[in-house]
C-alpha cells in the first residue's frame, strides 16, 4: 500500500489518468469543505512511493475532477462556488477556462468516454450542464433534475446517454439525440427506493463497463443497488444490504472484471463486492411471458456478496478509483483523513 498526505486538506475525489499508468489527481478542501480554499494535486507513482508532480490552489473547495478523454494534460474539476475548472497540467497557477453557471455547489463532473470532446456537470441547483473545453463562453445543455443532483455520469457505452442520482431518490437517464420536449431529453425517471423502502438520498451511481443495460447506485440508506434498465419498472435487479455502517459515498464497477465493484463510504472502509451479473446476458423475456419479477436479490435468491474490506483509513472515504492499466486489482482511495492510499484489492480479499 502507497500513501501521500494532504495536509490541510481533506479529499473529495481521485482519479487514474486514462493515458500514463503512473499519474492520478485528486481534489481536497480545507476544513472539510464548509469554507475555505480547494486544491487540487496531480500525483505521479514512482517505485519509491507517490509524489506530487504540481498543485493549484483555488477560492473555493473542490468536490470532483474528471480528466480529459483527448488531451492527456487536462483535467476538469467541480467547485464548492458553483464554477467549473479546467486546469492544463503542463501550466502553471491558473485555469485554462472557468465557467460558473451553477447557482451552488457544483458536487460531480464526468468526461464522455465515447464522443470524448464533451463532459457534464451536476450541482446541488438541480441542474445537470453539458460543456464542451472548447467553448469559452457558456454550456451547451441544461438539463433539469428538480433536486439536489450528487452525480453524473456518461454511459460507457453510448455517446449521449447520461444518467443522475439526486437527493428525491431518483435515477434520471437522459438521452442528448432526443428532440427537446417537456421531458428535457429524459428517458426513464426511476424510483430507487421502490418498492419497499424509504426514499432517501442517492448519492453516487455507475454504470457496468460490459452490460450496457446495468447500472448501480448508493447513498444514505447503506444500500447498494443494481438496475437492469429494461426492467427498471420491476424495481432493482439487486440489493446487497449488509456490509457498510453508514452512508456510501462513491462505487465503481471494474473496469477489468464485470461482476467486481469497489465502495466507499463515511464508515471508514472501502469495500469489494462480487455482484452475479451472469443472467443480465440472457435475453430478455417477451411482453407476454413473465419476467420472474425484479431478477434475484438479496431478499430473494442473493447475487452479491462483499469479498473484501481495507480498513486503513481513519475518517470518512470519499473518493475511489480503478486504476486501468497493469494488473486487475489496483485502485486509488482518499478520504478527510487528509491521506490518498494506492492499494490492490487483492491484499483485502479472502479465498474465494
Amino acid at each position: 500500500m502507497l500513501e501521500f498526505q494532504t495536509p490541510g486538506f481533506q479529499g473529495y475525489s481521485t482519479k487514474y489518468s486514462p493515458f500514463i499508468d503512473s499519474r492520478l489527481a485528486v481534489v481536497a478542501a480545507a476544513n472539510y469543505g464548509l469554507v475555505g480554499n480547494g486544491r487540487l494535486y496531480v500525483l505521479r507513482l514512482t517505485s519509491t512511493g507517490i509524489e506530487a508532480e504540481k498543485w493549484f490552489d483555488t477560492q473555493d473547495s473542490l468536490f470532483d475532477l474528471a480528466w480529459s478523454e483527448t488531451h492527456e494534460n487536462q483535467v476538469v474539476v467541480a467547485s464548492g462556488d458553483g464554477s467549473i475548472k479546467l486546469f492544463d497540467t503542463s501550466l502553471d497557477e491558473f485555469p485554462i477556462r472557468s465557467w460558473h453557471e451553477h447557482k451552488r455547489e457544483a458536487f460531480s463532473v464526468h468526461w464522455n468516454l465515447v464522443a470524448k470532446d464533451v463532459f457534464a456537470s451536476s450541482s446541488w441547483d438541480g441542474t445537470i450542464k453539458v460543456w464542451s473545453p472548447e467553448q469559452a463562453e457558456s454550456s451547451m445543455m441544461t438539463l433539469p433534475t428538480a433536486s439536489c443532483t450528487y452525480s453524473t455520469a456518461w454511459s460507457p457505452h453510448s455517446p449521449s446517454v447520461l444518467s443522475a442520482v439526486s437527493s428525491d431518490s431518483h435515477l434520471r437517464i437522459y438521452d442528448i439525440r432526443t428532440p427537446p420536449s417537456a421531458s428535457n431529453h429524459q428517458a426513464q425517471c426511476i424510483p430507487i427506493h421502490a418498492p419497499r423502502y424509504v426514499a432517501s438520498e442517492a448519492l453516487t451511481h455507475d454504470w457496468n463497463k460490459y452490460q450496457e443495460q446495468v447500472i448501480a447506485t448508493a447513498g444514505v440508506d447503506k444500500l447498494i443497488r443494481t438496475f437492469d434498465l429494461r426492467m427498471a419498472g420491476n424495481g432493482p435487479y439487486n440489493i446487497l444490504d449488509t456490509g457498510h455502517d453508514f452512508a456510501i459515498k462513491r462505487i465503481a464497477w471494474s473496469p477489468h472484471l464485470r461482476d467486481i465493484m469497489l465502495s466507499a463510504s463515511y464508515d471508514m472502509t472501502a469495500r469489494v463486492w462480487s455482484i452475479d451479473v451472469g443472467s443480465w446476458f440472457a435475453p430478455v423475456p417477451l411482453a407476454d411471458e413473465p419476467s420472474g419479477g425484479g431478477g434475484p436479490s438479496s431478499q430473494g435468491g442473493g447475487g452479491g456478496r462483499e469479498v473484501g474490506c481495507m480498513s486503513a483509513h481513519t475518517e470518512f472515504v470519499t473518493g475511489l478509483d480503478w486504476c486501468l492499466f497493469g494488473a486487475e486489482g489496483w485502485c486509488a482511495t482518499c478520504a478527510w483523513d487528509q491521506r490518498v492510499l494506492v492499494w490492490d484489492i487483492r491484499s483485502v480479499m479472502g479465498p474465494s
